[in-house]
């Protein structure tokens, strides 16, 4: 069976960055030969988000590439160029492209690397490879559409899987509802619901004010409410001091701190990326909750200071309790449908990896994202997207992506070096 230097899990914007990297370091005369697994039919990014109106929150700079190589083919800057938009997205004069555009650059970048990714296929679990008491490889076993299984061995690893849905306690018994669903599926779980006139919407960040804002805009008989546990909405605080927890830079100093100190950095920037939409959308909704008020005809509600703490099904609808975290009152109201805005969790490479727990010890993570492994234990692995509380906010976001994945990539190359340097061929044809 072919052995790959590095295979990848999934093929989102960190498996992207890391293919260019990768690709960068041949150029240098690195021969590495990489592969990557993807569950998605083909490439898109939160698919079902791409809602009309919505704009990055991220400048168009900190793309795929130009933080490490602005120089390089993969820029944004270079795609616009490619597809004859770059003047006319200058006269834009903005930092910030739609969501779609950003999800069509994604794309581009991906497609030059198809013939180095498997689509359609999930992987189903990682074993070790054993060659006495030592693990030398990793067989990667992955399963398609179909139901066919298939095995692939590499002497290197890198998770980048991305997020899971959160879902809230009160709503774990009817997660297979088709009324219930989380934000990540809200475009394709919305279409099938066109008879819904009362929605619900929990949460409170940037995903629940998009919704509510798309909902609005989608029929004008439709009633939503928005349900939070904070008194209030709070603006993402993008202010250039504070951006600058977002800077490279800073990775090195969150993971040079101890476990206490990183907790209170991480509450302190809490809502530079959680529950803290754009101020335009909290303005927006304002706007459109102040109209109501104006015209006498309500028709959205915003329910702040309150919990969901039951959910019940019936043929007639989701009737959820919410209490007001003040006073205790309990109230019920009843919905067509409720949309999970609340997050996602980003644990599922310990699932994956449970396989090889014995050997990767509490899934603690170096400086360079390289889970620690026992002595005997000779593969690298490494995860993308999993480490915010040891390497910062940053780490689920594009902040740090180009940097990151030339870091795994050095790294990567340090290590073939080292095996190179110490395998008996080398030292019998010296």
């Amino acid at each position: 069976m072919k052995i790959y230097d590095l295979l990848g899990i999934g093929f989102g914007p960190s498996n992207i960055a890391l293919a260019i990297s990768v690709d960068e370091l041949r150029q240098r005369g690195h021969q590495l030969e990489c592969f990557f697994i993807e569950k998605q039919t083909n490439f898109a990014w939160h698919r079902d988000m791409l809602l009309n109106d919505a704009d990055m929150q991220i400048s168009f700079l900190k793309d795929l590439a130009t933080l490490r190589n602005p120089r390089s083919h993969f820029t944004f800057t270079n795609y616009l160029f490619e597809k004859g938009r770059l003047q006319d997205f200058i006269n834009l004069k903005t930092f910030f492209p739609s969501r779609q555009e950003f999800n069509d650059y994604l794309a581009w970048a991906a497609s030059h690397f198809e013939n180095d990714c498997a689509y359609n296929e999930e992987v189903v679990e990682v074993l070790p490879e054993k060659k006495d008491s030592d693990v030398t490889l990793l067989r990667v076993i992955s399963r398609d559409s179909t139901g066919n299984i298939r095995e692939r061995l590499t002497r290197n690893l890198v998770v980048s899987i991305g997020g899971t849905p959160k879902i809230p306690v009160s709503f774990l018994s009817l997660e297979n509802d088709p009324r219930i669903f989380h934000s990540s599926q809200y475009l394709s779980s919305i279409t099938k619901l066109s008879h819904a006139k009362r929605i619900a919407i929990i949460g409170a960040g940037q995903s629940a004010t998009e919704i509510f804002l798309d909902l609005h805009g989608r029929s004008s008989d439709v009633e939503i409410d928005l349900i939070m546990r904070g008194r209030a909405m709070h603006p993402s605080d993008d202010s250039p001091s504070v951006n600058e927890i977002f800077n490279t830079e800073f990775t090195d100093y969150m993971f040079s701190r101890t476990p206490e100190e990183r907790t209170r950095l991480l509450k302190e920037f809490h809502h530079t990326n959680y529950a803290a939409p754009d101020i335009d959308q909290i303005e927006n909704i304002f706007r459109i909750l102040y109209n109501q008020k104006v015209t006498g005809v309500q028709r959205h509600t915003l329910i702040t200071n309150h919990e969901t703490r039951e959910a019940q099904a019936s043929d007639y609808g989701i009737r959820l309790r919410i209490t007001d975290l003040e006073t205790n009152l309990v109230q019920e109201r009843d919905y067509d449908a409720v949309i999970l805005a609340t997050g996602y969790l980003r644990s599922h490479h310990k699932t994956i990896l449970a396989p090889l727990a014995q050997y990767l010890p509490n899934f603690t993570v170096t400086r360079h994202y390289r889970l620690d492994s026992t002595p005997n234990f000779k593969p690298a692995i490494f995860v993308q997207g999993a480490s915010e509380t040891t390497h910062g906010i940053s780490d689920s976001l594009l902040s740090v992506t180009a940097v990151r994945t030339h870091e795994i990539g050095e790294a990567i190359i340090s290590i073939a070096n080292i095996d190179f340097e110490n395998s008996p061929k080398k030292h019998i044809t010296a």
